[in-house]
């Protein structure tokens, strides 16, 4: 099994990204990867939403597999994706 190495929030930010940009999705740009590296940051709201809903899996996902470590894993998902707050 693979294991990215990318947060889980930023890389469904840059699918978010790209497909609003490359002519390989919605968008027009037949060299999207620049603009994709500077517009992914804005789609990252999106992405924890997207988090949010794969909480909970449905029925077919749960049969799977053990619905708590999936819950738990989505969680840590959304935990990194947080803003990190400096205190001084």
């Amino acid at each position: 099994m693979d294991v990215a190495i990318t947060p889980a929030a930023e890389r469904i930010a840059r699918v978010l990204a790209g497909r609003r940009i490359s002519a390989n999705a919605d968008g027009d740009e037949d060299s999207a990867r620049d603009l994709v590296e500077r517009a992914w940051k804005d789609h990252l709201d999106d992405a924890v939403a997207v988090l949010h809903t794969l909480r909970a899996p449905d029925e077919a996902m749960a049969a799977a597999g053990d619905p708590a470590v999936w819950e738990r894993m989505i969680l840590v998902a959304i935990e990194e994706a947080r803003p990190r707050t400096v205190v001084l």
